[in-house]
């Protein structure tokens, strides 16, 4: 089983005395430890992997760590903390680098009681900084899969047989399952835990800026960071890509094949240490087979299939599902607590749910704002499920099936074109998005259709993974 990777620290000293004691400190303490004596090797360094943490030194021959702190602040995104060091510090000088953004301050000759609470603290505040990220974003996802069902209990016992081998994972779903609430699971139940779990939605990702939003980018001095290093020592999570740029599909398959990576702009190789876990809520095996996916590809990242069933298979569970996003609505989004009656309970355990988990939030949260009085009746929820399914009826009545092939594709792209619109309350970016189109081509489909997104009636979205 493969171990996590300790925090990598990078200690730029121009002294080789402090270099080497920093150094058997850390690396007495369990970190991975990179030197560099001078500016333009800590660049280096910094260029070849990026650090968890920094410990600068300011008083260089080259450049100065101020300098060098500032540089690397205005110039970088995804920066690590940076820790400055010095021996001759004033109260000027510490101002200046906590306005460029350095954590803390130690003062030469250098404590190892002071050296090493820094460092805990700094990378403490880097995680935590990571999590609350991933928090605000994830405010109504459950921390584990929910259900006691025989289905979902066997799932979950599957996902950590998995977790314990660091291998490439496909995650395949309907819209709104729950692929990501499993692909978080297995990132728990990993030895990589304690590394981070970036998410990147890779549909729509083109061109230079697509490629730079995966595997960074760096122009000399100034590197910018992607989502494989944000993810460096954890698990990165790649959706919809069954929608992928061509290019980037190359560059997947040479990190993959190669177990490296270059930067958009780089020379030099970057080591990869993340585990790929994918998910696609399309039928993947037809993008395979109409070449919108390669197949070396499809192999490299479906070494382990998880398949995350729809909602109607494990409707045993809805009961249990419906109790904590109630408590989860009502805690963090501030509702009114109501609770159901037993005939409103039946009627959303018997209802089909197209939309998955993400549609029974979306219900759910109507049903309490729309809500009066302690108590949901059967009505209410009728009422609710009944707005969901008039959209629906509405696209598939408008389908006329005799007629030629290109007016059927015409009348099925404009149905499924408005439905997207009146899911994202017209946004032609949201939809662009989910759809995996290029906003600029979408937005000639919709001329073409004659589609207006502001006339686009507003439903409250139910997607998501």
């Amino acid at each position: 089983m493969p171990m996590p990777a300790p925090s990598n620290i990078l200690v730029v000293d121009d002294e080789v005395g402090i270099r080497s004691l920093v150094r058997e400190i850390l690396e007495d303490e369990g970190y991975q430890v990179d030197v560099a004596e001078d500016a333009e090797t800590a660049r280096a360094a910094r260029r070849n992997r990026r650090p968890d943490l920094i410990l600068l030194d300011i008083w260089m021959p080259d450049t100065d760590g101020i300098s060098l702190l500032g540089e690397w602040s205005e110039t970088n995104t995804g920066a690590p903390p940076v820790i400055m060091m010095s021996g001759h510090g004033t109260i000027e000088t510490a101002v200046e680098a906590t306005r460029l953004g350095a954590y803390d301050f130690l003062e030469k000759p250098l404590s190892t009681a002071k050296l090493l609470l820094a460092v805990r603290r700094a990378l403490e505040a880097a995680e935590l900084r990571r999590e609350n990220m991933g928090l605000r974003r994830e405010a109504l996802q459950a921390s584990e899969p929910i259900g006691r069902s025989t289905l979902m209990r066997s799932l979950r016992d599957q996902v950590k047989r998995i977790a314990e081998h660091d291998t490439p994972v496909l995650i395949t779903g309907e819209l709104g399952s729950g692929k990501e609430l499993f692909a978080r699971y297995l990132h728990a139940h990993s030895p990589r835990a304690p590394g981070p779990f970036v998410r990147l939605r890779i549909a729509g990702l083109t061109g230079a800026a697509g490629q730079t939003e995966i595997f960074g980018a760096e122009d000399g001095p100034i590197i910018q960071y992607g989502a494989v290093e944000k993810a460096n020592g954890g698990t990165l999570f790649l959706e919809d890509i069954g929608d992928m740029d061509p290019e980037i599909q190359s560059r997947l398959v040479t990190m993959l094949q190669e177990r490296s990576f270059h930067r958009v702009g780089g020379a030099e190789p970057v080591p990869l240490n993340v585990r790929i876990v994918t998910a696609s809520r399309a039928d993947i095996g037809r993008a395979v087979a109409d070449s919108r996916l390669r197949e070396d590809l499809y192999y490299l990242l479906n070494v382990v299939p998880l398949a995350v069933p729809p909602l109607r298979d494990h409707r045993e569970d809805i009961p249990e599902l419906v109790s904590y996003y109630i408590d989860v609505l009502v805690t963090r989004e501030n509702l009114p607590n109501r609770r159901l009656t037993v005939g409103a309970q039946n009627r959303l355990r018997n209802h089909s749910w197209p939309g998955n988990v993400r549609e029974l939030i979306n219900v759910l949260q109507r049903l309490l704002i729309l809500g009066s009085g302690s108590v949901i009746e059967l009505e209410a929820v009728e009422a609710a499920l009944g707005a969901t399914a008039e959209f629906e009826r509405r696209d598939d009545e408008i389908l006329e099936f005799e007629v030629p092939f290109r007016e059927a594709r015409e009348q099925f792209e404009r149905a499924y074109l408005e439905y997207r619109l009146r899911k994202a309350g017209g946004s032609v970016s949201k939809v662009a998005t989910a759809a995996g189109i290029e906003r600029t081509h979408l937005y000639r489909k919709l001329r073409g259709l004659g589609i207006d997104p502001k006339s686009s009636a507003v439903l409250s979205p139910r997607g998501g993974d």
